[in-house]
């Protein structure tokens, strides 16, 4: 087994997206000696599950501020993408063709008129479109469908190719990256930030982020920190073949959705399961799922079944991202809690975090998400 160098400037526990882009975002900046520490394989849990769909509108109920954080995420992409590009020569397939929110019963019809009503007057691009027009986008929806929201600037991402460019850009720029490494315990003293114990061998550094998703919580619960009471959601997934494209746009329900990849896969999802960390496929998701998606496009009965998959979203006890400083320990940093949103959120995150412990400033966009929320000590 290697061992680790004894010290480094900044440790991040965490290999998903989230830990990836942040510790490109220190390198950028010039952090200096930048480690990443991750249990399994890069980007092998929520990150690689996900189905890169880039949606603060369409799943938003209100103008609050996590819908401002996402939004703003989200706007970050275009610049994102195609600074990855240039970085490593990987393109993350960011497809800007949009989403449509499929009205297909009554209810449905409801919650998009209000929908549509409060990002109006918001001043947000959104279109409610009637059954004729609806169909003259994507011919493939259901007979039932009432009609659907149109969001031009909702749109998706090739997750796993966005995972690939995040791992060869962190490797270009210098970050030292550990795999199969278990952090056992965070090291601090006097309410600082002294290094972290992991099983090839103790690190000292000035700065840890804790990016380690659901598995955050094996880190903070055994400690007298901040804990989010995080919990494994399992999401499971179906992919599909579709040559030619069944749609061109994301295609999306309150109960399913379709998203389409440029070589001719479709995804299929998604459950929201409490089953612990049991990352297995399940017949009652699989059938779940295409109950779901069949009432969105009946078309999908013939296409085959090329992959299934599940991953764990770690989801805090309000269901909000805990993003920022521990006002109870100098120099520890989190970026966990992300729960469905995390490929979404990836680019501020980032942003943000190094912002953070680069130059020691919480953005006011950082500031609803506080790990201090969770205290039990006054800070």
């Amino acid at each position: 087994m290697a061992y680790t160098k004894g010290s480094a400037d900044v440790v991040i526990i965490g290999g998903g997206v989230i830990g990836l882009a942040i510790a490109r975002g220190l390198a950028l900046r010039g952090a200096g000696d930048v480690c990443l520490i991750e249990r399994g394989t890069l980007g092998a849990e929520a990150s690689f599950a996900a189905a890169g769909m880039l949606l603060p509108q369409v799943e938003a109920d209100a103008e609050d501020d996590f819908f401002k954080l996402a939004c703003r995420s989200r706007d970050l992409y275009p610049s994102f993408a195609a600074a990855l590009r240039e970085e490593t020569g990987i393109d993350v397939e960011l497809d800007t063709t949009g989403t449509l929110y499929l009205a297909l019963n009554e209810h449905d019809n409801e919650e998009i008129e209000k929908r549509c009503g409060w990002q109006k007057r918001a001043g947000l691009s959104v279109d409610l479109l009637n059954v004729a027009e609806v169909r003259e986008l994507e011919p493939c929806i259901s007979e039932s469908a009432l009609g659907a929201l149109l969001f031009p600037d909702d749109i998706q991402v090739e997750n796993r190719r966005l995972l690939s460019a995040l791992a060869n850009s962190v490797n270009n720029l210098g970050v030292r990256v550990f795999t199969e490494t278990n952090v056992e315990s965070l090291e601090m003293k006097r309410d600082r930030v002294e290094g972290v114990q992991t099983s090839r061998g103790p690190i000292r550094c000035k700065s840890i982020v804790i990016a380690a998703g659901t598995w955050s919580s094996f880190l903070l619960r055994s400690s007298v920190l901040p804990d989010p009471g995080m919990q494994p959601v399992r999401g499971q997934m179906i992919c599909l073949e579709s040559k030619p494209h069944l749609t061109r746009h994301v295609l999306y329900s309150p109960r399913g959705y379709l998203v389409p990849r440029q070589d001719g896969r479709l995804l299929a999802g998604s459950t929201s399961e409490s089953a612990g960390f049991a990352k297995r496929v399940t017949a009652g998701g699989i059938s779940s799922i295409l109950q779901n998606t069949l009432e969105i496009s009946p078309a999908i009965a013939e296409l085959a079944v090329v992959d299934t998959w599940a991953g764990l979203r770690p989801r805090p006890a309000d269901g909000l991202p805990v993003l920022g400083a521990c006002g109870e320990i100098d120099g520890l940093f989190y970026a966990t809690g992300h729960y469905r949103n995390g490929i979404l959120l990836a680019p501020l995150t980032a942003e943000l975090i190094t912002e953070a412990i680069m130059a020691g400033v919480t953005s006011p966009l950082l500031a609803p998400f506080s790990p201090d929320r969770f205290s039990s000590q006054p800070v």
